[in-house]
């Protein structure tokens, strides 16, 4: 199972600064994909495959100044919103839906995009991620990657992408990453179990299935530390004998 969590970018005006620079760029990217499906939909009726935009781009700047791997995520995306656009033009000829679905169409000017990274294109050093940049924008800048602070709660290996997201003229970082799946316990729940706390005895339970226990505090063995500064042992107590609990 994938979760993810976000952590909101804080006042680092350079880190901004780069954050905002990747997210113009995926947003001209992002419109010069949709240019040329749309396009080639209406001249030739012909639809995109996962990688012609790719294919395309591959030399244009808005694609070289990022990470290649994150250009082609924003590609790929485009081509996935035009396949399901093609998908739904077949159902609506064919009558399984009423209304005509629309071209995906161009985002605002001067906008700003998200910018997703796979696993495989980051880093763990010192405790921060090294996220790289494209050859054109070291060219440009001299910069060939920046760094974010790796969330303490989070383990390194189990991340599978992070995704840098424009929100509110603001920026988040977005992780995804795998959870662990808990399996909870079949329980029945018709059985119920009483348990009544007392001062000589610790715990006395009795069950509706006809089963009962308790547990009692033992003085002569120093294993646990008692109210008021004595020491004792925890010790089962059943209606057929007395069993030591262990306490290791």
């Amino acid at each position: 199972m994938y979760s993810c969590q976000q952590v909101l970018v804080g006042k680092n005006p350079e880190l901004i600064a780069i954050l905002t620079f990747l997210c113009e760029q995926s947003h001209k990217l992002t419109n010069m994909g949709i240019y040329y499906a749309r396009q080639l939909y209406f001249k030739s009726q012909k639809g995109i495959g996962k990688y012609d935009l790719e294919k395309v781009y591959k030399k244009n700047n808005h694609y070289k100044v990022l990470h290649s791997q994150a250009a082609q995520q924003i590609l790929r995306t485009v081509a996935e919103s035009f396949r399901s656009y093609y998908g739904l033009i077949k159902a609506y000829s064919e009558g399984k839906i009423l209304e005509r679905p629309r071209i995906p169409n161009y985002r605002k000017k001067g906008g700003i995009a998200t910018v997703s990274y796979p696993k495989q294109a980051l880093k763990l050093k010192s405790n921060k991620i090294r996220v790289p940049l494209g050859n054109t924008c070291k060219r440009w800048f001299g910069l060939d990657c920046f760094y974010i602070p790796m969330p303490s709660n989070l383990n390194f290996t189990s991340i599978k992408e992070l995704r840098i997201l424009p929100i509110n003229k603001c920026f988040t970082q977005e992780f995804v990453y795998e959870k662990e799946v808990v399996v909870k316990p079949q329980l029945n729940q018709d059985n119920v179990l009483g348990i009544d706390h007392g001062v000589n005895n610790w715990l006395s339970c009795v069950s509706n299935v006809g089963t009962s226990a308790g547990y009692r505090w033992e003085t002569p063995t120093p294993l646990v530390p008692l109210p008021g500064g004595d020491r004792g042992g925890l010790v089962q107590q059943t209606s057929i004998n007395y069993q030591r609990k262990s306490t290791n």
